[in-house]
């Protein structure tokens, strides 16, 4: 036995092979009794069966809703009036997916919700990114103040803003150009109010600035300008990412002779690819299953282009009379029904994670939030 220079006792290769020699010469069975009968190993096996009960549970707890989900959903009518059937089906069914499907209109309400979902992830993502960028790179009287306000915007509930939003966008009217549009209607100027009236994105008169409401264009203003929901938190991964890009990297490009938005553009966006594409998938997420701004907006009897799977959850035709007349109207296939539609709703989000996990977690590791 030996010490090093921080006084830990160290063991000659001598003693190493000594003891290995030592331990073959010992009987199988003596070896393994110091091997399983020993206090080391039983604190070992103790510890692994604590943390496998402990991930089932946790398993359990997390999968069981959507065991329970999947499996009434599949159900037939007839089970539901059945006591002795209760989270298996005596024979499974899709006739819940096929109403949705039919009734309900599904793909036509999913490429509209995509549409809307993509076209807003899009601009949340680029402007954010913007504002990111601006952010971190540059120094300006009140960057601290801005900043400081983007992580309140985290803390607000949007159902605090909900009066004022409404009433923004009910009566837009940026810089008063839609008043001094309508009083050159009115004063003259034919065609202005009746061709903006027959515009489907802008529905209703703009007397005493524009309406907005029961349209796309709130959603498609508060994405551009990096003010709609999560918007902040955006901003903040972006921020905490580009604060870690080299500086002599928009250094060569300034040298080079490209200005601030083109050096954005060819040299920061293409080494952001990982955390753009996870503010990405959040935005598109968030948008997807939006229950806030849509209700907010599209108030009263919306448009026929402009229902979303949100808006999915009502009964189809083809199963209010099996609602009403074979299962009594029965709470627990309505039930049975709007799962269906949440898992119809769900299932393009899980089949878009599994093929864009490695890019999320990409960006969460390379913002600077974690580790």
């Amino acid at each position: 036995m030996t010490q090093n220079m921080d006084n830990k006792p160290q063991v000659k290769r001598e003693s190493k092979n000594k003891i290995r020699v030592d331990f073959e010469r010992t009987s199988l069975k003596e070896r393994l009794k110091a091997k399983y009968l020993s206090s080391y190993f039983a604190k070992n096996v103790l510890w692994y069966i604590f943390r496998l009960l402990l991930l089932i549970g946790i398993a359990f707890v997390i999968l069981k809703p959507f065991y329970t989900m999947i499996m009434r959903s599949f159900m037939e009518p007839e089970n539901f009036v059945d006591a002795t059937v209760v989270n298996v089906p005596r024979a499974f069914s899709a006739i819940i997916y096929k109403s949705i499907i039919v009734d309900l209109e599904y793909f036509k309400v999913f490429f509209l919700t995509l549409a809307l979902s993509l076209g807003c992830a899009l601009l949340q993502t680029f402007s954010c990114a913007l504002v990111g960028y601006g952010l971190a790179k540059f120094k300006f009287r009140g960057a601290k103040a801005v900043f400081l306000l983007v992580i309140l915007s985290l803390a607000i509930p949007h159902g605090t803003m909900q009066s004022a939003i409404f009433y923004r966008f009910q009566h837009l009217d940026i810089f008063g150009i839609f008043n001094f549009l309508a009083g050159g209607a009115r004063t003259g100027i034919e065609g202005i109010d009746n061709i903006l009236s027959k515009i489907k994105i802008l529905p209703e008169s703009f007397v005493g600035g524009i309406s907005t409401i029961r349209s796309v264009v709130p959603i498609l203003l508060l994405s551009v300008t990096g003010l709609a929901f999560k918007n902040g938190l955006y901003i903040f991964l972006l921020r905490q990412f580009f604060r870690g890009v080299p500086d002599e990297l928009e250094e060569s490009a300034y040298l080079d002779g490209a200005n601030t938005f083109r050096t954005f553009v060819q040299v920061i966006l293409p080494l952001s690819v990982p955390m753009l594409i996870t503010v990405f998938l959040f935005a598109f997420c968030w948008q997807w299953t939006d229950d806030f701004y849509i209700p907010l907006f599209f108030t009263g009897q919306p448009p026929a282009l402009m229902t979303y799977l949100p808006q999915i959850d009502e009964i189809p035709i083809t199963l209010a009379t099996i609602y009403t007349q074979v299962t009594h109207s029965s709470g627990a296939y309505k039930k049975a029904i709007v799962y269906g539609c949440g898992l119809m709703t769900c299932a393009p989000l899980i089949i878009l994670y599994l093929f864009c996990q490695r890019y999320l977690v990409q960006g969460i590791e390379r913002s600077g939030i974690v580790g």
